[in-house]
């Protein structure tokens, strides 16, 4: 059992719900995938191994994954809410193409500076952020 596991089923403990067969298959197939998911990309990933898997049954473990900590709306693009793992992750900004969708992830201590700089200026703790450039990526401009 990875730490993600420990700790969702933690929270749900705290909450009085259990870690059930379908919420650990959709936290596992959720840590499994490295780049940003939708729920529709989810559930498509999920029913090709566990077709007893629900889509109403991923909308509400998300939250749960949210709050745990574990995950976080990171985006939105071509009208889809978009998720990353965040658990164990450093942060960083996103440039979103505009066109075609593609998520690119930058990591930059530069802009982190920056933002705690302004905070500390106006006596603001930063506990998270979520940063995205939209634009058109190179595949895209050709």
């Amino acid at each position: 059992m990875g730490n993600e596991n420990f700790v969702f089923d933690k929270y749900l403990i705290s909450k009085g719900l259990k870690l059930t067969k379908p919420r650990k298959i959709i936290l596992n197939t959720v840590f499994a995938t490295h780049e940003h998911f939708n729920v529709d990309g989810l559930y498509d990933k999920i029913r090709k191994k566990h077709k007893d898997v629900s889509r109403a049954t991923i909308y509400r473990t998300i939250p749960l994954l949210i709050e745990s900590g574990l995950i976080k709306q990171s985006l939105r693009c071509l009208a889809k809410d978009h998720y990353e793992h965040t658990y164990g992750h450093s942060r960083h900004l996103h440039l979103i193409c505009e066109k075609c969708g593609k998520i690119i992830e930058i990591e930059s201590k530069e802009a982190e500076s920056i933002l705690n700089k302004l905070a500390k200026k106006h006596d603001f703790k930063i506990r998270e952020f979520n940063i995205g450039a939209k634009g058109i990526c190179n595949n895209c401009k050709k």
